[in-house]
């Protein structure tokens, strides 16, 4: 089972200037209020009150959550763990016909899916008290079956439960350097073991994956201050640094002058 419940309620009362993560289950997003912006490595999309999205599992992500001028952001949430998916392949028969490649996260039509998502709102006091499991859980099947009546190639997104296969090291550390999670989520990623990607990346680069990770990120932060003019507080947050004060320290020590000096 997963850890997290199967539908979950996010209220945000400030902006939050932060935010990134690793993607393990399918999720389908319906904004109540406020806004959000969602960027991989390849794209960005802005996501409205009303609008409704589905990211798919196994990626990596970027966000910010805006409330509006007045009031705060709130969105519902449901998530499409595996052993669900599993259960409803051989309870319904639907299975993956190919792999389908697209988006990390993609904008839903918000017609008929968007009256059922609405409809949770009428549930949220009683999905939030401990003993609704039941509920949830049907809920979230109701949300799985009405998705691939209204989209049915969703299913060959699914239904697919193969994981990521052994890919180009180099390419997808070039692609995703800027994403700060950890090590074991890389390797996931290339379809390695931690140990195996550790080999690989040091055979590779010649140097420990930590110790390329922060020097990719400096060696951008450079260019994006110096170049671009970007500020330093927005430089370490876009680069995956822990927090501005590490990244000022490293950043130093790197190039012997003060990021916000240079």
């Amino acid at each position: 089972m997963i850890q997290k419940p199967p539908i979950q309620y996010s209220c945000y009362f400030s902006r939050s200037s932060k935010g990134e993560q690793f993607v393990p289950e399918h999720t389908l997003v319906y904004i109540i209020s406020g806004s959000l912006v969602m960027a991989d490595n390849s794209h960005t999309i802005s996501f409205n009150s009303g609008d409704i999205y589905f990211c798919r599992r196994n990626n990596l992500v970027k966000y910010t959550k805006c409330p509006p001028d007045t009031g705060e952001y709130q969105s519902i949430s449901i998530y499409f763990d595996q052993e669900t998916l599993r259960n409803i392949s051989l309870e319904y028969g639907y299975k993956a016909d190919q792999h389908a490649a697209i988006a990390a996260f993609q904008k839903i039509p918000s017609s008929a899916i968007g009256n059922y998502m609405r409809s949770l709102l009428a549930y949220e006091t009683i999905l939030k008290h401990k003993g609704a499991d039941d509920l949830l859980f049907l809920k979230q099947k109701e949300a799985i079956l009405l998705l691939l009546k209204l989209v049915p190639a969703f299913k060959n997104i699914l239904f697919d439960f193969s994981e990521p296969g052994k890919i180009d090291l180099e390419a997808f550390m070039e692609k995703n350097y800027h994403f700060n999670v950890h090590l074991k989520r890389f390797a996931y990623l290339t379809g390695r073991s931690l140990a195996t990607f550790k080999r690989d990346f040091e055979k590779m680069y010649h140097t420990t994956p930590s110790r390329w990770l922060q020097q990719r990120r400096l060696q951008e932060a450079y260019h994006m201050i110096k170049e671009l003019k970007k500020a330093p507080s927005t430089v370490y947050l876009e680069l995956g640094f822990e927090n501005l004060s590490h990244f000022s320290f490293v950043f130093k020590k790197a190039y012997g002058i003060v990021a916000s000096k240079l």
